[in-house]
C-alpha cells in the first residue's frame, strides 16, 4: 500500500473526490490507477484529510525507464483518450482542489501578466503577451470531459520499460463547459 499525506489545505480538498471517483474511473481506463483503500481523518498529529491506496509497482517515467517511446506515447495516448470518454456526469467542477484546472484561463491572468513582467527581458515580452491574450479568447463548447491535470513523468509508472499506471489524480476533474463558468464567475463565484 502507499499514503498519501496532503501538506496543505488546499491539496486535502482532493482527498474526497479521490475517494469518490478514482473507484468509478479504474475499471473504464486501459492502465492501473491509485484507487483508495481507506481515509484517514485528521487529528492532534497530522492536520488534513489523508488516503491509503493500493500498491502499484513501477518507477518514475524517464528516458533511462522507457524502453520504446512511441509505444510509451501510444499508450499514453489511449489512456487519456479513454479517461475523455468516461462520463463526468456530477464530477466536481473546477475549483481550488485542482487548482481550477479544466476552467477558463481568465483564472490564471493577472498571475501570469506579472509573470511576464518579471520576466521582462528574457523573453519576448510583446509576443508572450499576444499569445497569451490570443489565448484567453479560446473557448470549450464540447461537453465537458474528464482530464488528468498534471501528466507529468513523476506521474506515470513503468514496469519492464512500458507505460505501466497512471497515479496522482488530486488535480483531475471535467474539462468544464464554458457557460456554466460564464455564470457562475458573473456570480462572483470562481
Amino acid at each position: 500500500m502507499s499514503i498519501r499525506l496532503p501538506t496543505a489545505r488546499e491539496y486535502a480538498l482532493a482527498v474526497d473526490k479521490e475517494h469518490r471517483w478514482l473507484p468509478m474511473l479504474a475499471p473504464r481506463v486501459p492502465l492501473p490507477i491509485s484507487v483508495p483503500l481507506a481515509k484517514g481523518e485528521p487529528d492532534e498529529g497530522f492536520a488534513f484529510h489523508w488516503s491509503v491506496y493500493e500498491w502499484i509497482d513501477g518507477v518514475p517515467a524517464g528516458i533511462d525507464t522507457i524502453g520504446d517511446l512511441t509505444g510509451f506515447a501510444e499508450s499514453l495516448a489511449a489512456f487519456l483518450l479513454a479517461l475523455r470518454h468516461v462520463d463526468p456526469a456530477g464530477a466536481p467542477e473546477p475549483g481550488l482542489h485542482n487548482w481550477f484546472r479544466g476552467g477558463p484561463l481568465r483564472v490564471y491572468d493577472a498571475q501570469t501578466r506579472r509573470a511576464i513582467e518579471v520576466l521582462d527581458g528574457q523573453l519576448p515580452r510583446d509576443c508572450v503577451t499576444e499569445i497569451w491574450e490570443s489565448a484567453l479568447q479560446a473557448t470549450w463548447d464540447a461537453r465537458p470531459v474528464w482530464f488528468h491535470g498534471d501528466v507529468a513523468q513523476g506521474n506515470l509508472l513503468v514496469r519492464d520499460g512500458a507505460l505501466a499506471a497512471v497515479i496522482d489524480f488530486g488535480t483531475c476533474g471535467p474539462r468544464a463547459a464554458r457557460t456554466g463558468w460564464t455564470r457562475r464567475a458573473q456570480l462572483g463565484l470562481m
